[in-house]
């Protein structure tokens, strides 16, 4: 049997139109399981009290359902393994681990500013680099940020901020040139706000939402989307909505 050209036209559109979409389909399939792999994008904050104070709930908000931001932060927790609360050694660390994060932002050393709490800062390096690197080595792929903590306006207790100043913050930017990591300087952020310090050391609710603004705008573009600059391996499964 022949069929005259208009006839075989049309099954060969026909055709084609079956094939596109089958291939449209499959596409949408796809492109559905990769919006639900990059969604939400796991965000570690990591610290001290100041961290366990409140800020990254105020950076849940900022960032909004794209994200899910969890709370790690030890009161009293240092970076140095020898103190009387070093971070390694809590439970939360193990949990943040567990979180499989996306980006972790570690802000640590207002406590390894207090002699009373930890005792010399001479492993301060060697020890926040294996903090560091046991979030490297979950995948590679985490976008890792390390804070250099507010100011200790506080002159009545243990907390030194000289100490803080010309021991601490000096090692956590060698700390970031040696390992090629960003830091947030939240201690210039906050260097003019001692009111919103309640006690000299921690950030009241003004404090946190200043502490989570910096935050925020260090790990996102402009249009909300994480910043994986500084990731080892780019890590682009993020699609803008």
């Amino acid at each position: 049997m022949h069929l005259d050209k208009d006839t075989r036209r049309k099954k060969t559109l026909h055709a084609f139109g079956l094939i596109a979409l089958i291939v449209l389909s499959s596409l949408a399939v796809l492109n559905f399981g990769y919006v639900a792999k990059a969604q939400p994008i796991r965000v570690a904050c990591v610290g001290d009290s100041i961290t366990f104070g409140g800020y990254p709930n105020v950076l849940q908000e900022m960032l909004g359902y794209g994200y899910q931001v969890r709370n790690f932060g030890v009161c009293g927790a240092t970076v140095s393994n020898t103190s009387k609360i070093p971070y390694m050694d809590q439970p939360e660390f193990k949990k943040a681990l567990e979180f499989d994060p996306d980006i972790i932002v570690i802000m640590l050393g207002t406590n390894d500013a207090n002699p009373e709490i930890a005792y010399s800062t001479e492993s301060f390096e060697a020890d926040y680099a294996q903090l560091i690197s046991a979030f490297q080595a979950l995948s590679g792929k985490e976008a890792i940020w390390i804070v250099k903590s507010p100011p200790i306006f506080a002159t009545d207790s243990a907390y030194n901020n000289t100490y803080l100043s010309e021991s601490v913050l000096p090692k956590i930017n060698n700390l970031s040139y040696s390992l090629n990591l960003p830091v947030i300087d939240i201690n210039s952020a906050c260097a003019e706000y001692e009111e919103y310090f309640c006690d000299g050391v921690h950030p009241s609710s003004e404090g946190a939402a200043l502490i989570a603004s910096n935050v925020y705008d260090a790990i996102t573009f402009p249009d909300g989307s994480p910043d994986y600059t500084y990731t080892e391996s780019a890590y682009y499964d993020y699609q803008s909505p």
